[in-house]
């Protein structure tokens, strides 16, 4: 069901709508989230759930529903769920909505959670940090990397602990910000930052251990050069073995504020390093393509062949190298 037609389901309702909450999937497809639902859920107070006269049954969750056509209802105290007001009706506000799916944990949800949790993260980018100080921890550290992908230099990370109070408008995914912006920005993280760390991994090792291995090990290096040891992590997707706790956020870079300063520092550093490249090779145009697989880049390597900053575990290098063996 869409929006109009869950409006349209709810108005023949027989029930007194002050006194049940929408939940769930039509909750979401009401505020505009998701584009349909399959059914209608809904809550009230375990008094009003008794003067129900639906069926009921026994959900995936062993708790007795009652049920009527589209409708499923179960008994919740309503003082326990945030709502907000939809057109006269009361609906679980979103961020109960993601608490509810995340509580289920069912597989079909895993996108919808995702697609929540990053549509409040546009939002209020300090969400993550802002549970972890009701927890009374204040000092975390947003890690991020670049360079993953390029054919040639380092794989650079950064960790970074800001203020409480830090604010920086327009601060996202670095890659979403113009080189000018990410100047701009990486003056002003670095100016009030707590403490930031750098760890840069080279081709070499790269080389020696995989991109994955490497991108953990600059992760690690970064967080020890914190001068300040955070007391939590958040990471950009990646999971690391370490002793601090950590919390790994798909898509960080675009919903944490922490981890998007990482993302800053850590850009910025990486592109001044291929930018000095440059200055000694020009042919390979490193201050456009800072080292990714551009046309003009695998033109290069075909024409000059390559230097020792290249990785040589990297398909278009490693191909040039098996061509060129004697």
């Amino acid at each position: 069901m869409k929006k109009e037609e869950i409006i349209e389901k709810l108005k023949t309702l027989s029930l007194d709508k002050n006194k049940y909450i929408v939940i769930d999937d039509a909750s979401l497809v009401l505020q505009g989230i998701i584009d349909e639902a399959i059914k209608i859920e809904l809550v009230c107070d375990k008094e009003y759930y008794e003067e129900i006269s639906w069926n009921s049954k026994i959900d995936f969750s062993n708790i007795e529903v009652k049920y009527n056509d589209v409708f499923e209802i179960s008994c919740f105290p309503k003082d326990k769920i945030n709502i907000i007001d939809y057109n006269g009706y009361q609906l679980m506000d979103i961020e109960e909505c993601l608490n509810l799916k995340q509580k289920r944990n069912n597989k079909k949800d895993k996108k919808t959670i995702e697609k929540i949790d990053l549509y409040l993260c546009g939002k209020d980018n300090y969400r993550y940090e802002r549970k972890l100080r009701e927890k009374n921890i204040s000092l975390i550290g947003g890690v991020d990397e670049v360079g993953r992908g390029p054919l040639v230099g380092p794989v650079v990370a950064a960790c970074v602990i800001l203020p409480e109070k830090f604010e920086l408008d327009g601060l996202t995914d670095s890659k979403k910000l113009s080189e000018k912006k990410r100047e701009d920005f990486y003056d002003k993280i670095m100016d009030q930052a707590i403490s930031v760390g750098v760890g840069v991994i080279n081709e070499k090792i790269i080389d020696e251990v995989n991109i994955y291995e490497a991108t953990k090990m600059a992760m690690k290096e970064a967080i020890e050069k914190c001068e300040i040891k955070p007391e939590h992590i958040l990471i950009d997707a990646m999971k690391l073995d370490i002793d601090i706790p950590t919390t790994s956020i798909i898509k960080g870079d675009l919903k944490s504020i922490t981890i998007s300063a990482a993302s800053v520092i850590a850009k910025v550093t990486r592109d001044r390093m291929l930018i000095e490249l440059d200055k000694k090779y020009p042919m390979y145009d490193f201050i456009n393509n800072k080292g990714y697989p551009t046309k003009k880049h695998l033109d290069a390597i075909n024409e000059y062949g390559i230097i020792k900053e290249h990785r040589r575990s990297y398909g278009p290098v490693n191909e040039y190298l098996k061509n060129h063996e004697k």
